[in-house]
């Protein structure tokens, strides 16, 4: 990364404070960051460290006011949203921005069907492998031990993580990011009970990703019993969650860790669901959606941009009245030596 305090501002459309154009040379975070560097501001939590940091160049929200005087040689850039600022220029100024791609690189140790459609530059690693009539784009890279299964379209400037799975006939559209030990593809959970116990229903359908998904660390996307099990453009899935057969995630959808989503349910657009949320199967959640932590949706959601939380869940407003009626009602009971806590047994 060679560019200057101007050029940030200029491709930013953010206001640059009144002090010499300076180089800059790479990214740290605020606490750490040294001449050089950039860095931003997006929590005030943090603002003590704009103060001592010795960054060159600081992003900040265009209403900010510095409450004190910042080190000799830092300025402020001014933006919108210094969070979301910072991503765009690192992913400009990355260290693999503006590279050109190489030739084609495939390890000795990496099996390829010959049916396999391998694009330019693409680079696979040790142990991976590429199956029958499968495709893969332009710049993909295939970390070690990373499989693409067979009748697989994989696009252009993919990555696959260490020991992350495609399964046979899915689809992932370009620059998707599967970290490590994501697995797309699997087996539905579909089983018909008989006299005699689960029959297997097989699993037909395959996995659909749209552009631009990352799927975290140890996610596994099932495979539909027909059709597809799909992801829109954008969604961003932490580690561990689980996506059932037939499930469908709406455009920039973000899901954190370790929620599980059951069968055939489908989430719209621009939703944000929290860490360990349990969803039903066969319901549907509206555009714009946003669940707390730890909550169970049990029914469809139909009014759009509503926050929940609560298992289950409700308008977290109405959760939280809930919860401070249950406060005063065991206060009550262990008033009156009724509550848990109170110093009478057997009453």
């Amino acid at each position: 990364m060679e560019v200057t305090t101007l050029d940030v501002a200029n491709l930013l459309d953010g206001q640059l404070d009144d002090v010499p154009n300076q180089s800059l040379s790479g990214f740290a975070g605020i606490e750490d960051a040294a001449k050089g560097d950039l860095t931003f501001l997006a929590n005030l939590a943090y603002e003590g460290h704009l103060y001592t940091t010795g960054a060159s160049a600081v992003l900040v929200s265009k209403e900010f006011v510095p409450s004190a005087p910042m080190q000799p040689g830092t300025c402020l850039i001014r933006v919108e949203d210094p969070y979301a600022a910072m991503a765009k220029l690192m992913q400009a100024y990355g260290t693999s921005a503006g590279e050109q791609p190489g030739p084609t690189q495939v390890h000795s140790s990496a099996v390829v069907e010959d049916s396999a459609e391998i694009g330019d530059g693409v680079i696979i690693g040790a142990h991976c492998y590429v199956g029958a009539h499968s495709k893969v784009g332009n710049g993909t890279k295939m970390m070690t031990g990373s499989i693409v299964g067979d009748h697989c379209t994989v696009g252009a400037e993919v990555l696959l993580g260490v020991h992350s799975v495609i399964g046979n006939k899915c689809t992932v559209g370009d620059k998707c990011i599967l970290q490590t030990g994501a697995t797309i593809g699997a087996d539905g959970f579909g089983f018909a009970p008989t006299d005699s116990g689960f029959e297997k229903i097989p699993q037909l359908g395959n996995v659909t990703i749209a552009a631009g998904c990352e799927i975290g660390a140890g996610t596994t996307i099932d495979r539909a019993t027909l059709g597809s099990t799909i992801l829109d453009e954008g969604v961003k899935l932490d580690n561990l969650i689980q996506v059932a057969h037939n499930v469908r995630i709406g455009k920039h959808t973000v899901i954190a860790a370790q929620t599980g989503i059951a069968g055939s349910t489908e989430i719209g657009a621009h939703c944000m669901i929290g860490g360990q949320v349990g969803i039903n199967g066969h319901i549907k959640i509206a555009d714009g959606t946003k669940v707390a932590a730890k909550s169970g949706i049990t029914a469809s959601i139909t009014d759009p941009h509503q926050v929940l939380q609560g298992n289950p869940a409700q308008p977290i407003r109405k959760h939280q009245h809930m919860q401070l009626a249950i406060r005063k009602l065991a206060k009550e009971f262990t008033r009156h030596g009724k509550g848990p806590d109170s110093a009478k047994t057997g009453s």
